[in-house]
């Protein structure tokens, strides 16, 4: 089962561990710089280790610092699963965990993520599970939503 869990000082280390594939780390951020703007902007973002029972797999950090029009926005800021978990299943069960909590605990209209060009795996992804393209860009990447009250 995939489950998320806070980051703490327990699994902190483990999760500068996990790391992409060396031809996709060019679409995100390796752990410890999520981690340092977690600590940094902690008024905002929501970071959390994805499990696999109880191995770690992932990661996942979420923004809570969207208001457009005064309209709740939920941001997924990171998502990666570790190369070595590639391939299972994980990102799809571990994105469906994170829509879970974000409509149960987070409650926003929109859930807003994006993507690199060329991260078609990521795209296909998150247009599977619901988001679709807007049509913005932001910071050269597409920029896709989710209407969150349906």
């Amino acid at each position: 089962m995939i489950t998320l869990k806070p980051i703490n000082t327990e699994n902190f280390y483990e999760c500068l561990d996990l790391t992409v594939a060396e031809n996709q780390q060019r679409f995100v951020a390796d752990n410890a710089r999520s981690l340092a703007e977690a600590w940094l902007f902690g008024d905002i973002a929501l970071p959390f280790a994805i499990y696999k029972d109880d191995v770690m797999v992932g990661f996942v950090m979420l923004d809570l610092d969207y208001f457009a029009n005064g309209t709740k926005v939920c941001a997924l800021w990171r998502f990666m699963i570790d190369k070595k978990y590639q391939g299972k299943g994980y990102g799809k069960s571990a994105m469906l965990e994170v829509l879970s909590y974000v409509k149960d605990v987070i409650n926003p209209k929109i859930f807003r993520t994006s993507v690199v060009p060329g991260n078609d795996a990521a795209r296909r992804l998150y247009i599977g599970l619901g988001f679709v393209p807007n049509g913005e860009f932001s910071g050269g990447e597409e920029v896709l939503i989710m209407d969150c009250l349906h």
